[in-house]
């Protein structure tokens, strides 16, 4: 299980990591406001459960989820008990207040385990998977074509024709060779599943690149690596440090 703290005041990180060894329970990290949370998600693989305060040094723990998509069980834990409604409306596990009870954090975490692994007992296996169990793999037919909303109008556009698929201000797009950006319903959860493997790869959680589309690739800061798709000016397109070794992987195949 992968979890992080979040949580401005040090001495309370400190005293909930130490709470959390106790039960078995080893946090990743400890990050202490909202920008250097965003940071963190959006270069890092998503953890499966988090611990989060509510008012951090530069604004309340909700903006996060304004910048980043996050399907990750939380477990607040505030001074705080005006939130406890705007809390759950996200994945919320419990709603813990301060000072934090021992067993009422162990039974938490109890709870998140049971529901953790409900959650591992229900995934199916993929279609593909079985045929190949069976000796008959089959092939997988991937998303041709998408649609874009253009005023009045819908759009339509061949795969092929995408350059990156990009998350932004809670938004998906595609981009163009000519550089435009169309407005798509799809989530990037799902389009990474739609698509041809060979082709697009998901280099962040913000992006996803078509091989055809890249001009040139840069070694970035830690390790990591910049894209640059000269049709695409909207931010910058960093392969996160997680994926690097991945990303190169598929570049050869």
């Amino acid at each position: 299980m992968k979890a992080i703290i979040i949580e401005d005041e040090k001495p309370s990180a400190r005293r909930l990591s130490r709470m959390l060894d106790d039960i078995g329970v080893k946090p990743e990290i400890m990050l202490h406001s909202v920008h250097e949370s965003v940071e963190y998600l959006l270069n890092h693989s998503a953890p499966d459960l988090i611990f989060l305060d509510i008012q951090l040094s530069d604004g309340l723990s909700f903006e996060i989820f304004d910048q980043v998509d996050i399907n990750s069980a939380i477990i607040f834990t505030t001074a705080y008990d005006e939130y406890a409604l705007q809390a759950f409306k996200l994945n919320s596990i419990d709603y813990l207040l301060k000072p934090i009870d021992e067993d009422e954090l162990k039974a938490a975490v109890e709870r998140f385990e049971l529901r953790f692994r409900e959650s591992e007992k229900k995934q199916l296996i993929d279609f593909n998977e079985i045929a190949k169990m069976l000796g008959n793999p089959v092939d997988r037919v991937y998303k041709k074509r998408y649609t874009a909303k253009v005023g009045e109008h819908l759009k339509l556009f061949n795969t092929d024709e995408v350059q990156l698929f990009y998350s932004e201000n809670k938004g998906s797009y595609l981009n163009l060779e000519n550089g435009r950006n169309y407005l798509i319903d799809d989530k990037l959860e799902s389009i990474e599943k739609e698509l041809d493997p060979s082709q697009f790869f998901r280099i962040s959680r913000q992006a996803i690149i078509n091989v055809n589309a890249i001009d040139d690739m840069i070694s970035y800061t830690n390790s990591r690596l910049k894209i640059k798709i000269n049709s695409f000016k909207e931010m910058e397109l960093i392969v996160s440090r997680e994926r690097v070794k991945d990303f190169k992987n598929w570049l050869e195949k």
